[in-house]
């Protein structure tokens, strides 16, 4: 790649820094710019798909892909080093381990856990955040349930897992732990009943910003599994083996706490000295950062504002997708001097998987679904991603096709 061709630097392989890359190299002849895309890890991963990982529902191999068998290597630089900070009034990105200049940049730096000042959660409670972590509480299930079965941890407590938040990804975290700790009772020769799936949320209902019909139909498909529910309950702290809750200071036992209440934009653009609004970046309607006519924010690190209700737009996956298709669109337009067009999220719908064959949602104008109808259009949702990223070819490696 030759130095005198503008160079766009793509920051995170996740949603929108694989949908952007993409994208770009289907937009732009190769003479028109460098493309360099920046990940700690030379692998994309399925975030929507971690609470699988996490409850033991789903293969780690399943979840991830390599970079280089759905990007063009030879379209695109690919550099598996961890991003330090960013050197926005001088276009350059400092790594570990080195440093890129860019002509435009891409920041899809994904998220980080949110505590929000909850005392102890950041050092005793476990996060769906990666593959790594994310296996971690996978295998540290498992290690209850073997200590226990051996004799060699006798309190009953520690089988109970706990979960702080029933936001989506909560909901469906505690919903493969529905499907999960019944085949892991058979395994280890443990009573079903020995074992709680605790929900503490302190907001009045779970699935906030569902309707309600769905909302119902989701917390009775959990209950009816054993799951147990405690809304409108706040956490005032998180011990290693509990969660402190309400103004009696009540204690709930467990021996796996898993956080899932929260999510902030990555740390560094705070540290590189982008202003940040209650843990994300507000970006302009063309998804730059203000002040920045080259930078684009996208994804779990931004708010976009949605017109009609004068609020930010949840960042989902299907989101972040569409984010990557208008800054692919606007940086060609920045380099043949076109114009600029402004995000507009086309909203599809959403699905939210409640363990095996359980699931609810809306999809196109709030057509609902439930059961088995909507479980099958999550996995059309999941494989559309992926032939979008890879072709057929990918959505048959990693895709999700058998029956459930």
């Amino acid at each position: 790649m030759t130095s005198n061709k503008p160079k766009i630097v793509v920051l995170g392989a996740g949603y929108a820094g694989m949908m952007t890359t993409k994208r770009l190299t289907q937009k732009l002849e190769a003479e028109e710019a460098e493309i360099v895309l920046v990940n700690k890890h030379n692998y994309h991963y399925q975030t929507t798909w971690l609470h699988e990982l996490a409850a033991g529902t789903l293969d780690p191999n399943k979840v991830r892909m390599l970079i280089s068998d759905v990007i063009d290597t030879s379209r695109v630089d690919l550099v598996h080093d961890t991003v330090v900070e960013i050197k926005k009034d001088e276009n350059r990105v400092i790594l570990e381990n080195g440093e890129l200049e860019y002509d435009y940049l891409v920041v899809g730096l994904g998220f980080e856990k949110a505590t929000f000042g909850i005392k102890g959660m950041e050092e005793n409670a476990f996060s769906i955040q990666s593959v790594d972590s994310s296996r971690l509480i996978r295998e540290h299930i498992e290690y209850q349930f073997a200590r226990y079965s051996s004799g060699e941890d006798t309190n009953e407590e520690n089988l109970n897992i706990i979960v702080g938040g029933a936001g989506f990804t909560g909901i469906e975290f505690v919903g493969e732990l529905a499907e999960q700790v019944p085949k892991l009772c058979k395994k280890y020769d443990i009573d079903r009943k020995k074992v709680r799936i605790i929900n503490v949320e302190a907001a009045p209902t779970i699935l906030p910003g569902f309707d309600e019909d769905l909302v119902d139909y989701a917390r009775k498909s959990l209950e009816f599994r054993d799951v147990e529910f405690r809304i409108g309950t706040k956490i005032n702290e998180c011990k290693p083996d509990a969660f402190v809750v309400g103004d009696d200071n009540e204690e709930i036992k467990g021996g796996t706490i898993v956080w899932t209440g929260g999510v902030q934009a990555n740390s560094i653009l705070g540290k590189s000295g982008f202003e940040i609004f209650k843990g994300k970046m507000n970006v302009n309607t063309d998804l730059r950062a203000p002040g920045y006519e080259n930078t684009f924010v996208l994804g779990d690190c931004a708010w976009v504002m949605n017109k009609e209700t004068d609020r930010p737009y949840p960042p989902t996956a299907q989101i972040a997708i569409q984010e990557a298709d208008t800054c692919a669109n606007n940086i060609a337009a920045l380099l043949r001097g076109g114009e600029l067009e402004e995000f507009v999220f086309d909203n599809k719908g959403t699905v939210a998987s409640l363990g095996g064959s359980h699931a609810m949602g809306t999809i196109f104008e709030g057509k609902k679904l439930y059961g088995k109808t909507a479980r099958a259009m999550k996995n059309v949702i999941d494989n559309r991603y992926l032939f979008m990223l890879g072709g057929p070819n990918l959505v048959l490696k990693k895709g999700k096709l058998r029956p459930f």
